[in-house]
């Protein structure tokens, strides 16, 4: 259920209702407007007709069911788009698209500060590195782990640039969270609902990646894992899906960001390199997902691609995405967009 709050009403009203809602033993879920609140109470479906009674509280304009089965994802929960701080004066689901990149992982300190100067002065405003790597084989580059991470935080402290990482095991939560702004969850961990659960009670900035098979249902049922945790900012991130197609890595589904944007509040972000695996397709994507309506794109780039240890078919180097980030303003303009302006 949703219990929406009369517009411009004192704040303890709305406390008086969240602690009702605790009394029946559902858990209530503030979401805060401009002009109203909005509280979701999220427990046991069989017996959510008792919320019904809210109603009458003093402050309480209506109750409404939730129909979806993701509750606090969904637009009926929140009307309006969620914009997610990812770090200071880094907000994503507003007008600006957010652009995260470098490479798939950090191989050394020169690679990663040389990569993320680059993608700075192109307009990057995030910067990407694995340091935890899952691989299909076990015997490929595994990541540089907690070596990785430190020298992610050295560019970020030469930089400026905030740091998006991915967490492979819920052991290394606590660890990437000493180091990482905005954790990654990739493909393969996106039913990992026990790392889900762990993420959900951070307060960090969480990418979550569609899997490889999951449908988007059941990708915004893995973001409601995080969401009922009491962690908010949750950002999707559509990568590509398995198909019986073989020119491409997956399939990059572009139509689930407009399917998206009719479902949920939440941030959309694609990410066209783990899509495509060729480094000649990520610019078009690029821009066909900003014209669909992404909020961010999470690319890789790598000053030596031919001797990556990770993705090096995929991944642009600094001068060609310095050149797709000049031609994708066209298309942002286009979208009623914006990207940072570069010195």
């Amino acid at each position: 259920m949703i219990i929406v709050m009369q517009q411009n009403i004192d704040k303890q009203l709305t406390k008086a209702v969240e602690a009702r809602i605790k009394e029946l033993g559902y858990v209530p879920h503030i979401i805060s407007g401009e002009k109203r609140d909005v509280v979701g109470a999220v427990g046991d479906e069989r017996g959510k007709m008792v919320l019904q009674s809210i109603e009458s509280m003093p402050g309480v304009e209506k109750v409404v069911p939730i129909l979806k089965p993701y509750k606090l994802a969904s637009l009926e929960v929140s009307p309006q788009p969620s914009r997610v701080e990812l770090a200071p004066g880094v907000v994503i689901g507003g007008e600006e698209i957010i652009v995260m990149a470098g490479p798939c992982a950090v191989e050394s300190e020169e690679q990663i500060i040389q990569t993320a100067h680059a993608v700075k002065r192109a307009g990057a405003r995030v910067l990407r590195g694995g340091a935890f790597k899952p691989r299909t084989s076990p015997y490929s580059f595994q990541g540089m782990e907690e070596d990785g991470l430190k020298l992610l935080a050295a560019a970020r402290a030469e930089t400026g640039l905030p740091i998006i990482t991915e967490v492979v095991n819920p052991r290394d939560v606590e660890l990437v969270a000493r180091y990482a702004d905005i954790m990654q969850v990739g493909a393969r961990n996106m039913q990992n609902f026990a790392l889900l659960k762990m993420l959900g009670q951070l307060d960090k900035p969480i990418l979550l990646k569609r899997g490889m098979s999951a449908t988007i249902q059941e990708f915004l049922m893995s973001a409601e894992y995080i969401l009922a945790e009491g962690n908010r900012r949750v950002v999707l991130c559509e990568r590509g899906i398995r198909t019986f197609e073989t020119a491409t890595r997956n399939t990059l589904d572009i139509s689930a960001v407009p399917v998206l944007k009719e479902q949920t509040h939440l941030p959309v972000v694609i990410d066209p390199s783990h899509a495509t695996g060729h480094v000649s397709l990520v610019p078009s994507m690029s821009y066909a997902a900003v014209a669909a309506g992404c909020d961010g794109l999470i690319v890789e780039v790598h000053p030596h691609p031919e001797k990556a240890a990770s993705d090096g078919p995929q991944s642009l180097r600094p001068a060609a995405f310095a050149d797709m980030m000049i031609r994708l303003k066209a298309f942002v303009a286009a979208a009623q967009r914006t990207l940072p302006t570069v010195d």
